[in-house]
């Protein structure tokens, strides 16, 4: 049976209004309602259906961050992964840590633990930057089923319905294998209290990034993060010349 790696993040909760920073360098995240993300929760949950269905024999949550993200692996280990590990990545590091290094993290991580599949969500919400399953696939030459909104079980391996413009695709692949979880794949559990207070008992490892051999430095630099512009009023007009006036005026034909 297959040994599966979930990668979770801790992003600011969906339900936050997010404030740029008086000198543009971010966000506000001191003091704002943090949870997993919402496309990491739906990794994990298909992780534990494999469990489940007898396809996996092992779930491994992994997070990296400061130590709150302590909190949302133990939200993983409620949901049904059997142990996580923390790669403690805090201060300026943290503010700086792209896709490419948590890649190269899970990378390392999936081989130290001889994963068959890597599951993360298809992007986090706070950057959105939807490179995380792909730079993995490419760093440890392993097949891809990125925007997976089905997977199930084949002779050989996988079959991955994924969303793509237009429609679906249906892919197969060999394990080992690196999915990335769509909107449609599931509808996440909620951990019940039974489930929250076993997982304070489940076993939860520290590591460093230097640990494994991964070097923090930015590859790019934010030179700025402003707030999108206000949308302006609209306003009724009495007819269509006056409309077309309007529109001439502002140089929109």
């Amino acid at each position: 049976m297959s040994r599966v790696l979930v990668g979770v993040k801790r992003v600011i909760d969906y339900a936050v209004k997010i404030r740029v920073k008086p000198d543009k360098t971010g966000v506000v995240t001191d003091g704002v309602k943090h949870s997993m993300n919402p496309f990491d929760e739906i990794a994990v949950e298909e992780a534990v259906r494999m469990k489940e269905k007898k396809l996996a024999s092992e779930v491994i949550a992994v997070s990296c961050g400061p130590a709150q993200a302590q909190e949302t692996l133990r939200t993983a280990l409620a949901m049904g992964a059997d142990r996580a590990i923390h790669v403690e990545v805090a201060g300026a590091e943290y503010e700086t840590m792209q896709p490419l290094h948590v890649a190269k993290i899970l990378a390392k991580l999936s081989q130290d633990e001889k994963a068959d599949i890597v599951i993360v969500g298809k992007q986090a919400i706070d950057d959105d930057s939807n490179q995380t399953a792909q730079m993995i696939a490419a760093l440890l030459d392993w097949p891809q089923g990125t925007f997976a909104s089905k997977v199930e079980k084949s002779d050989a391996g996988l079959t991955i319905t994924r969303e793509i413009d237009g429609g679906l695709e249906v892919i197969k692949t060999k394990l080992p294998a690196v999915i990335s979880a769509d909107l449609r794949l599931n509808e996440p559990r909620y951990a019940t209290l039974p489930n929250i207070m076993k997982a304070k008992k489940k076993p939860m490892k520290k590591v460093s990034a230097k640990d494994l051999g991964v070097d923090l430095s930015p590859r790019i630099k934010v030179v700025s993060v402003v707030d999108p512009p206000v949308r302006q009023a609209g306003s009724v007009v009495p007819d269509v010349d006056t409309l077309v006036a309007k529109l001439k005026e502002g140089g929109h034909v």
